[in-house]
Protein backbone atom coordinates (compact mmCIF):
# COMPACT_ATOMS: atom_id res chain seq x y z
CA UNK A 1 0.00 0.00 0.00
CA UNK A 2 1.71 3.23 -0.90
CA UNK A 3 0.28 6.26 1.49
CA UNK A 4 1.88 9.76 0.21
CA UNK A 5 2.65 12.73 2.41
CA UNK A 6 -0.72 14.29 0.77
CA UNK A 7 -2.77 11.48 2.28
CA UNK A 8 -1.80 11.11 5.96
CA UNK A 9 -5.01 12.78 7.23
CA UNK A 10 -7.26 10.78 6.03
CA UNK A 11 -6.03 7.34 7.12
CA UNK A 12 -8.98 5.47 8.44
CA UNK A 13 -8.62 3.13 11.29
CA UNK A 14 -9.77 0.58 9.16
CA UNK A 15 -6.20 0.43 7.32
CA UNK A 16 -4.17 0.56 9.73
CA UNK A 17 -3.56 -3.01 10.05
CA UNK A 18 -2.67 -3.73 6.53
CA UNK A 19 -0.62 -0.12 6.65
CA UNK A 20 1.47 -1.35 9.77
CA UNK A 21 2.19 -4.44 7.45
CA UNK A 22 3.71 -2.00 4.68
CA UNK A 23 5.50 -0.82 7.70
CA UNK A 24 6.90 -3.50 8.97
CA UNK A 25 8.10 -5.10 6.06
CA UNK A 26 10.33 -1.58 5.57
CA UNK A 27 11.37 -2.31 9.01
CA UNK A 28 12.56 -5.95 8.31
CA UNK A 29 14.42 -4.27 5.17
CA UNK A 30 16.02 -1.44 7.21
CA UNK A 31 14.25 0.97 5.35
CA UNK A 32 12.74 2.17 9.15
CA UNK A 33 14.17 3.34 11.75
CA UNK A 34 12.24 2.18 15.18
CA UNK A 35 11.83 4.66 17.33
CA UNK A 36 11.20 3.55 20.63
CA UNK A 37 9.86 5.49 24.03
CA UNK A 38 8.96 4.13 27.65
CA UNK A 39 5.79 3.18 26.84
CA UNK A 40 6.89 0.13 25.28
CA UNK A 41 8.73 -0.69 28.77
CA UNK A 42 4.53 -0.56 30.84
CA UNK A 43 4.20 -4.24 28.87
CA UNK A 44 6.47 -5.59 31.05
CA UNK A 45 5.87 -3.68 34.35
CA UNK A 46 9.42 -3.17 35.58
CA UNK A 47 10.91 -1.42 38.92
CA UNK A 48 11.29 1.06 37.21
CA UNK A 49 10.16 5.01 36.23
CA UNK A 50 8.45 4.28 32.96
CA UNK A 51 7.15 7.65 31.93
CA UNK A 52 8.44 11.17 32.33
CA UNK A 53 5.61 11.70 35.12
CA UNK A 54 6.39 8.78 36.93
CA UNK A 55 10.02 9.41 37.13
CA UNK A 56 8.89 13.32 38.22
CA UNK A 57 6.38 11.16 40.96
CA UNK A 58 9.90 9.15 41.85
CA UNK A 59 11.79 12.64 42.71
CA UNK A 60 9.15 13.60 44.67
CA UNK A 61 9.63 10.38 46.69
CA UNK A 62 13.19 11.66 47.56
CA UNK A 63 12.91 15.33 47.34
CA UNK A 64 10.31 17.67 48.58
CA UNK A 65 9.13 19.32 45.18
CA UNK A 66 7.78 22.83 44.86
CA UNK A 67 4.68 23.21 42.85
CA UNK A 68 5.64 24.07 39.44
CA UNK A 69 8.07 20.87 39.08
CA UNK A 70 5.51 18.02 40.36
CA UNK A 71 4.37 16.35 37.18
CA UNK A 72 7.75 17.57 35.62
CA UNK A 73 10.64 14.86 35.63
CA UNK A 74 13.43 17.61 33.67
CA UNK A 75 11.70 20.97 36.59
CA UNK A 76 12.01 18.56 39.54
CA UNK A 77 15.30 17.56 38.20
CA UNK A 78 16.71 20.71 37.71
CA UNK A 79 15.41 21.92 41.49
CA UNK A 80 16.95 19.12 43.07
CA UNK A 81 20.15 20.77 41.24
CA UNK A 82 20.00 23.78 42.34
CA UNK A 83 18.94 23.23 45.73
CA UNK A 84 21.48 20.18 46.32
CA UNK A 85 24.30 19.72 43.94
CA UNK A 86 24.49 17.62 40.53
CA UNK A 87 25.99 14.94 42.38
CA UNK A 88 22.24 14.48 44.21
CA UNK A 89 20.58 14.74 40.50
CA UNK A 90 22.80 11.65 39.26
CA UNK A 91 22.64 9.83 42.55
CA UNK A 92 19.09 9.52 42.12
CA UNK A 93 18.54 8.40 38.68
CA UNK A 94 21.07 5.89 39.34
CA UNK A 95 18.66 4.84 42.07
CA UNK A 96 15.77 5.19 39.77
CA UNK A 97 17.09 2.76 36.98
CA UNK A 98 19.31 0.35 39.31
CA UNK A 99 16.80 -2.58 38.95
CA UNK A 100 17.61 -4.10 35.71
CA UNK A 101 14.87 -4.41 32.76
CA UNK A 102 15.07 -7.46 30.99
CA UNK A 103 14.43 -7.07 27.40
CA UNK A 104 10.62 -7.55 25.75
CA UNK A 105 10.45 -10.21 23.24
CA UNK A 106 9.91 -6.78 20.59
CA UNK A 107 13.84 -5.91 21.56
CA UNK A 108 15.18 -9.17 20.91
CA UNK A 109 13.72 -8.74 17.55
CA UNK A 110 14.75 -5.84 16.86
CA UNK A 111 18.48 -6.80 17.85
CA UNK A 112 17.97 -9.73 15.53
CA UNK A 113 17.04 -7.52 12.41
CA UNK A 114 21.00 -6.06 12.25
CA UNK A 115 19.22 -2.90 11.35
CA UNK A 116 21.61 0.31 10.87
CA UNK A 117 19.67 2.58 13.59
CA UNK A 118 17.89 2.16 16.37
CA UNK A 119 16.76 5.15 18.44
CA UNK A 120 15.66 4.24 22.06
CA UNK A 121 14.29 7.55 24.23
CA UNK A 122 14.24 6.23 27.73
CA UNK A 123 17.31 5.67 30.42
CA UNK A 124 16.99 2.12 30.84
CA UNK A 125 18.97 -0.61 29.26
CA UNK A 126 16.62 -3.11 27.94
CA UNK A 127 17.81 -2.50 24.23
CA UNK A 128 21.35 -3.18 25.14
CA UNK A 129 20.61 -6.48 26.24
CA UNK A 130 19.04 -7.23 23.74
CA UNK A 131 21.97 -6.53 21.61
CA UNK A 132 24.79 -8.66 23.87
CA UNK A 133 26.10 -11.51 22.15
CA UNK A 134 25.92 -9.88 18.77
CA UNK A 135 28.93 -8.39 17.13
CA UNK A 136 29.27 -5.58 15.03
CA UNK A 137 26.72 -2.68 16.84
CA UNK A 138 27.60 -0.35 19.51
CA UNK A 139 25.70 2.64 21.11
CA UNK A 140 26.03 6.25 21.08
CA UNK A 141 24.59 8.42 24.15
CA UNK A 142 23.63 12.28 24.95
CA UNK A 143 25.37 13.36 27.77
CA UNK A 144 25.01 16.36 29.70
CA UNK A 145 27.84 19.70 28.77
CA UNK A 146 27.54 20.43 32.71
CA UNK A 147 30.59 20.79 34.45
CA UNK A 148 32.90 18.08 32.19
CA UNK A 149 34.89 20.58 30.65
CA UNK A 150 34.56 18.69 27.26
CA UNK A 151 33.16 20.11 23.97
CA UNK A 152 31.27 16.94 23.32
CA UNK A 153 27.90 16.35 23.32
CA UNK A 154 27.91 12.90 23.09
CA UNK A 155 30.34 9.50 23.76
CA UNK A 156 30.58 6.27 22.06
CA UNK A 157 30.63 2.81 23.34
CA UNK A 158 31.34 -0.55 22.25
CA UNK A 159 29.55 -3.80 23.05
CA UNK A 160 31.45 -4.10 26.00
CA UNK A 161 30.81 -0.61 27.47
CA UNK A 162 34.41 0.68 26.76
CA UNK A 163 34.02 3.76 25.39
CA UNK A 164 35.32 4.42 22.18
CA UNK A 165 35.13 6.72 18.82
CA UNK A 166 33.25 8.49 15.78
CA UNK A 167 35.79 6.41 13.63
CA UNK A 168 34.45 2.95 15.02
CA UNK A 169 31.07 3.71 15.22
CA UNK A 170 30.96 4.51 11.62
CA UNK A 171 32.07 0.70 10.97
CA UNK A 172 29.18 -0.39 13.33
CA UNK A 173 26.58 -3.03 11.51
CA UNK A 174 23.82 -1.30 14.04
CA UNK A 175 23.94 1.98 15.35
CA UNK A 176 21.93 1.81 18.89
CA UNK A 177 21.53 5.46 19.70
CA UNK A 178 20.09 6.93 23.42
CA UNK A 179 19.64 10.91 22.71
CA UNK A 180 18.78 11.49 26.95
CA UNK A 181 21.68 8.55 27.93
CA UNK A 182 20.95 5.72 29.83
CA UNK A 183 22.14 3.80 33.10
CA UNK A 184 24.16 1.86 31.04
CA UNK A 185 26.95 0.80 30.77
CA UNK A 186 28.34 4.67 31.69
CA UNK A 187 25.47 6.66 33.81
CA UNK A 188 25.17 9.47 31.36
CA UNK A 189 21.84 11.21 32.02
CA UNK A 190 20.44 13.99 30.08
CA UNK A 191 17.83 15.49 32.78
CA UNK A 192 17.51 18.74 34.20
CA UNK A 193 16.35 21.74 32.35
CA UNK A 194 20.19 23.22 32.71
CA UNK A 195 21.19 20.23 30.90
CA UNK A 196 19.13 20.84 27.81
CA UNK A 197 19.71 24.51 27.57
CA UNK A 198 22.71 24.37 25.87
CA UNK A 199 21.54 21.42 23.65
CA UNK A 200 17.85 22.87 22.84
CA UNK A 201 20.03 25.57 21.04
CA UNK A 202 22.37 24.16 19.01
CA UNK A 203 19.98 20.95 17.91
CA UNK A 204 18.25 23.11 15.47
CA UNK A 205 21.40 22.79 13.47
CA UNK A 206 21.69 19.49 14.70
CA UNK A 207 25.39 20.09 16.54
CA UNK A 208 24.32 17.67 18.66
CA UNK A 209 23.42 14.72 17.17
CA UNK A 210 25.91 12.04 16.01
CA UNK A 211 26.86 12.50 12.09
CA UNK A 212 26.62 8.50 12.06
CA UNK A 213 22.84 8.93 12.93
CA UNK A 214 22.42 11.72 10.57
CA UNK A 215 23.95 9.86 8.21
CA UNK A 216 22.03 6.21 8.46
CA UNK A 217 18.39 8.06 8.47
CA UNK A 218 18.77 9.54 5.57
CA UNK A 219 16.33 7.96 2.91
CA UNK A 220 14.80 6.00 5.97
CA UNK A 221 11.48 6.95 7.63
CA UNK A 222 10.54 6.21 11.35
CA UNK A 223 8.44 4.06 13.03
CA UNK A 224 7.30 5.51 16.55
CA UNK A 225 6.63 2.65 19.32
CA UNK A 226 5.46 3.91 23.09
CA UNK A 227 5.89 7.21 22.47
CA UNK A 228 4.12 10.14 23.80
CA UNK A 229 4.21 14.02 22.28
CA UNK A 230 2.46 15.68 24.60
CA UNK A 231 5.28 17.42 26.00
CA UNK A 232 7.61 20.48 24.18
CA UNK A 233 10.94 18.57 24.76
CA UNK A 234 9.51 15.11 23.53
CA UNK A 235 8.00 17.01 20.38
CA UNK A 236 11.74 18.26 20.16
CA UNK A 237 13.62 15.71 19.81
CA UNK A 238 11.54 13.27 17.94
CA UNK A 239 11.38 16.88 14.89
CA UNK A 240 14.64 16.83 15.18
CA UNK A 241 16.29 13.50 15.38
CA UNK A 242 14.01 12.99 12.48
CA UNK A 243 15.20 15.51 10.43
CA UNK A 244 15.90 15.19 6.69
CA UNK A 245 14.79 11.92 6.53
CA UNK A 246 12.59 10.05 4.33
CA UNK A 247 8.47 10.84 4.64
CA UNK A 248 6.23 9.93 5.83
CA UNK A 249 6.94 8.41 9.46
CA UNK A 250 3.94 6.53 11.58
CA UNK A 251 3.25 6.30 15.14
CA UNK A 252 1.24 3.48 16.98
CA UNK A 253 -1.15 5.83 19.23
CA UNK A 254 -3.68 5.33 21.61
CA UNK A 255 -6.84 7.63 20.73
CA UNK A 256 -8.18 7.32 24.46
CA UNK A 257 -4.94 9.64 25.78
CA UNK A 258 -3.91 11.09 22.37
CA UNK A 259 -4.42 15.02 22.81
CA UNK A 260 -4.71 18.18 20.13
CA UNK A 261 -1.57 19.42 20.52
CA UNK A 262 -0.41 15.37 19.95
CA UNK A 263 -2.28 15.35 16.73
CA UNK A 264 -1.61 18.20 15.55
CA UNK A 265 2.31 17.52 15.84
CA UNK A 266 2.06 14.02 13.84
CA UNK A 267 0.27 15.97 11.04
CA UNK A 268 2.49 19.14 10.70
CA UNK A 269 5.27 16.62 10.49
CA UNK A 270 4.11 13.83 8.17
CA UNK A 271 3.59 11.11 11.26
CA UNK A 272 0.98 8.52 10.66
CA UNK A 273 -0.77 8.22 13.31
CA UNK A 274 -2.12 4.36 13.42
CA UNK A 275 -4.67 3.79 15.99
CA UNK A 276 -3.99 0.22 17.87
CA UNK A 277 -3.24 -0.99 21.14
CA UNK A 278 0.83 -1.65 21.37
CA UNK A 279 0.75 -5.17 22.22
CA UNK A 280 -1.12 -5.78 18.53
CA UNK A 281 1.25 -3.59 16.85
CA UNK A 282 3.91 -5.63 17.94
CA UNK A 283 2.53 -8.88 17.01
CA UNK A 284 1.65 -7.67 13.64
CA UNK A 285 5.58 -6.02 13.42
CA UNK A 286 7.27 -9.40 14.42
CA UNK A 287 4.75 -11.27 12.32
CA UNK A 288 5.91 -10.13 9.24
CA UNK A 289 9.23 -11.58 9.60
CA UNK A 290 7.92 -14.87 10.74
Amino acid sequence: MNISVANIETLKLADAEAVLKDVAAELVAGKAVPYLGPGLLELSSPAIPVTPEGLAAFFGTKVALPKRAKGNAWAAAQHIESMKHRSTVSALMADAFAPPVAPLPFHAFLASLNLPLIVDTWYDGAMRSALEGREGWGEAQGITRAGIGEDRWYRFYDPAGTETDRAAAEAWQTVLYKPHGSVAPAKNWLISDADYVEVLTEIDIQTPIPDVVKNRRTERSFLFLGCRFHDQMLRTYARQISKRSRLPHFAIVDEAVLTKNELRFLLVHAITPIAMPLPKALDIIMSVAA
